[in-house]
């Protein structure tokens, strides 16, 4: 019950913390002081509005804050380890929509953190005696249709790849439950080295993403080698980039790492 109050919360949070929803809140009220002829206050709002649009905009603003999170966790090399050191593949969900479009539409659509599927199809390829788990289920409120995890299964069959060594996690709704949930998969799927200890499993997913999933690894005892993807900033800032689209990404991936690291810190799950 209270994971499930913390999932529907986390939900409220992230629409309040967006910040192009600020800016409808902005624009409503100087429009609701303007009807009452409040014209300075009305003044102000739409101010806040434009510096809203401003900071959403200019790359500088969220790139910053965006690349720390990102180099937070140092990416495994895979040149550094051998199959042997390896005890199986984490896939993260997140970036496939199984729900209503795929009922719809017939066809599994993949968002704008493809790189986790795309990786992972490597990796299978790549390490096909390894075993792989895909973990998630969806990250709405009120899903609908195939969960992420059936619509990677499907994925896997459409690729040709072989179902011998996949394990599919369908019940998580964020990273605490991804984690939750797989563990006892991990433990029973997974290889182990000469002592018996169950080796570490390469985690795939997002590399703004990456530092709270390790550490809700960490507290839970599961051993990972971090392979990130997905990033969305380079090495340098783009002090004279300015793009609103682009902007509202990084800032929405951002605030929501934060808000996720501080509160999951406070419920105690890292």
């Amino acid at each position: 019950m209270m994971d499930t109050i913390f999932f529907i919360l986390s939900k409220v949070v992230q629409f309040c913390i967006e910040p192009l929803n600020w800016l409808i809140v902005f624009v409503l009220l100087s429009l609701l002081f303007l009807s009452l002829r409040k014209l300075n206050l009305c003044k102000r709002f739409l101010l806040l509005a434009l510096l809203d649009l401003l900071i959403v905009g200019w790359a500088p603003t969220s790139e910053l804050g965006l690349s720390a999170l990102e180099d937070a966790i140092p990416k495994t090399s895979l040149v550094n380890i051998s199959e042997n050191d390896i005890g199986g593949i984490i896939i993260l969900g997140g970036a496939i929509e199984g729900g209503e479009i795929a009922l719809d539409r017939g066809e599994i659509s993949i968002g704008s953190a493809a790189e986790r599927v795309t990786k992972a199809f490597e990796l299978i390829r790549k390490y096909p005696g390894l075993p792989f788990i895909f973990s998630g289920y969806s990250g709405r409120i009120n899903p609908k249709g195939a969960s992420e995890s059936d619509a990677f299964k499907r994925l896997v069959a459409e690729q040709g790849l072989s179902e011998k060594m996949a394990h599919y996690e369908n019940q998580s709704r964020n990273t605490y439950e991804n984690v939750l949930y797989m563990k006892p998969m991990i433990q029973e799927f997974g290889l182990k080295n000469e002592a018996g200890a169950p080796k570490p499993w390469l985690l795939i997913t997002s590399a703004s993403h990456m530092y709270r999933s390790v550490k809700i690894f960490e507290k839970q005892g599961v051993a990972v080698f971090p392979l990130s993807v997905d990033y969305q900033t380079t090495n340098s800032i783009h002090w004279t980039s300015f793009d609103l689209g682009e902007g509202a990404d990084n800032w929405g991936n951002l605030l929501h790492e934060v808000v996720g690291i501080i509160a999951y810190w406070i419920t105690g799950k890292i």
